[in-house]
């Protein structure tokens, strides 16, 4: 599958008749797809591997797979980055919380996810009306590919979800007129359920491995479920304020997770290592190929504008920067357990020497995940010290693109040594091969523990946040290969002492654990903290970064994008807007 692309058209769009003989009336032009030579299984499958393409074909400006833009820099994370506030200053609005009118040509780039994410469940979608059509004798995985689809297109949904919250749920049984007119205004609760019913067929009808990696199966299926019910289980009011628990939905969370065969890479870094794609923690992931044959090969520009600035190795542009405060973030105690209360109180690495070098501070102790999440100045970056013959490896503080506004942390999990074969550079701008984790097992066993804690049940989640920092403890083999090991310490905690604290530890965890992979946002809207989070952040870390001096959090406004006004002048004002736009 990582080795096609393939382009479908759904409908015939013009027929030009060329010759004079009779003949023309039989002829069909290549690449159309009629209604008498679709329905086959042959086409459904090509249909079906087209789909899977429809959630992977992002870029820069809309993405659709790593969500830095709209999880990370929109929350304590991460700053834009680049050349200054004016440089993609759409994202600076987002950065700011300053985007207030649901006006396309102040946002394009929400929009533009609006219309990739729905283009992926318009291919889906077609691909189940032909295969709804095929007789079960003629296509014997008929079921399977059913379920595979509607897989897909609860994926979309849900992203879109996330980011916008008031979405119409589109379905293949639609005409194109009632597409028209489907609401995106249902209740959430509802909402969540029709994205279940996709979820649970395919959880339902899905096998428990797929010889083809990256198709869905009863894994993915499952590892979703639990992560839908997980965030239904904080249910929302009208202005996305938490007003109840709902513990029936906890317990499906429990039984999801533990219906799931996976594990936990040996060493954290692997997750976000070429060459690792598709392994033992990789749940359900976009996947990028290089050398296929294509133009440009299957790869992802995603993250083509994050790479580190001025080095010679990479492209540009600077963009995706660790915050401060999430550099802070990985301090820990003498025991190797994190500051919950503390890590804010001073800065660590926030002291360049004239080597451009940053120091740390005298007895200071971190959590390695630190080093495999940010690129710190005289740190080895992407644990190489050199990379062949084409250059220094230790991060500089020349890196930075602009480091009197946006600091000089970089970024590192979305990296490669520039050395990979993975690559492909179009101008300034870097594509990668490497696959894109929607769901890794980490995810799963803290989903898992987060349920077990909001039922009373903290004493079985010790083990499995336990688990996640074992691992992030044996994940120094890189790091001791390039030196510079000395400062690492993790333990494990003895016990939970109760709800709040344990709630607290999962909290920070799932920081750590996912730092600028995207989660961090969504995490804080469905537990209902990102007023109080952000906000509190903002006003510490406008003290060092003079940027944020104006940013502020909206409660009940700003933990979800607007409708784009398009969408609403298109539907003729069926759609409605979200609060506060």
């Amino acid at each position: 599958m990582k080795h096609k692309n393939i382009y479908l058209l759904g409908m015939l769009v013009s027929l030009l008749f060329v010759s004079c003989s009779d003949d023309f009336l039989e002829y069909e032009p290549e690449g159309v797809l009629s209604n008498e030579n679709v329905a086959t299984a042959e086409n459904a499958e090509s249909l079906v591997v087209a789909a899977y393409a429809g959630i992977a074909n992002d870029d820069m400006v809309g993405p659709l797979t790593q969500m830095w833009v709209y999880g990370s820099v929109r929350s304590d994370d991460a700053y834009k980055g680049g050349g200054g506030r004016g440089d993609v200053d759409i994202v600076d609005k987002y950065e700011q919380y300053n985007l207030t009118q649901a006006d396309n040509g102040t946002d394009w780039m929400g929009p533009r996810t609006w219309t990739n994410y729905y283009g992926a469940i318009s291919r889906a979608n077609f691909a189940l009306s032909v295969i709804n059509e095929i007789p079960d004798a003629d296509y014997a995985d008929k079921t399977i590919r059913q379920a595979e689809l509607r897989f897909l297109r609860a994926h979309s949904h849900f992203i879109l979800k996330q980011l916008f919250k008031k979405i119409p749920y589109i379905t293949e049984e639609l005409t194109p007129e009632e597409k028209g007119q489907v609401s995106n205004d249902l209740p959430n609760n509802e909402l969540w359920d029709k994205i279940a019913e996709d979820f649970l067929f395919a959880y339902n009808n899905l096998p428990e491995s797929q010889d083809q990696v990256g198709r869905a199966d009863k894994n993915g299926a499952a590892a979703y479920l639990a992560k839908l019910r997980l965030y239904q289980a904080y249910e929302q009011d009208e202005s996305h304020a938490v007003v109840n628990i709902n513990t029936a939905l906890l317990e499906e969370v429990v039984g999801y997770a533990d219906d799931i065969s996976a594990s936990l890479e040996p060493d954290y870094g692997n997750n976000f290592l070429d060459g690792f794609d598709n392994g033992p923690e990789s749940i359900w992931a976009a996947q990028f190929s290089i050398n296929d044959g294509t133009i440009v090969s299957r790869v992802s520009f995603v993250t083509g504008l994050n790479s580190p600035h001025g080095t010679g190795l990479y492209g540009c542009c600077g963009f995706h920067l660790a915050s401060q405060n999430m550099v802070n973030a990985f301090k820990t105690d003498a025991s190797g357990l994190p500051l919950l209360d503390t890590f804010n109180d001073d800065d660590i690495f926030n002291t360049v020497e004239d080597d451009g070098t940053s120091v740390p501070s005298a007895g200071l102790t971190i959590d390695p995940r630190l080093d495999h999440t940010v690129g710190i100045p005289g740190r080895p970056f992407k644990y190489r010290n050199t990379v062949n013959e084409t250059g220094d490896m230790v991060y500089n503080f020349s890196w930075a693109r602009d480091p009197g506004v946006y600091g000089y942390f970089g970024n590192m999990k979305e990296q490669q040594a520039p050395d990979c074969s993975c690559y492909v550079k179009e101008g300034p701008f870097v594509g990668t091969s490497k696959n894109v984790d929607f769901i890794r097992y980490a995810d799963v066993l803290l989903f898992k523990a987060e349920a077990l804690i909001q039922l009373d049940r903290w004493d079985e989640a010790l083990p499995i946040i336990n688990q996640v920092r074992t691992r992030a403890a044996s994940s120094t083999a890189r790091p001791v290969e390039a030196g510079a090991t000395d400062i690492y310490n993790v333990g494990t905690y003895d016990a939970f002492p109760s709800k709040e604290f344990a709630l607290k530890a999962l909290k920070f965890e799932r920081r750590l654990e996912f730092g600028m992979e995207g989660p961090r946002f969504f995490d804080l809207v469905r537990w209902g903290e990102a007023a109080e989070v952000l906000n509190a952040y903002l006003a510490e870390e406008r003290t060092k970064r003079d940027f944020l001096a104006n940013a502020e959090f909206t409660a009940g406004r700003d933990e979800y994008y607007p409708i784009p006004q398009r969408e609403i002048d298109f539907t003729g004002g069926v759609y409605v807007q979200n609060p506060g736009y």
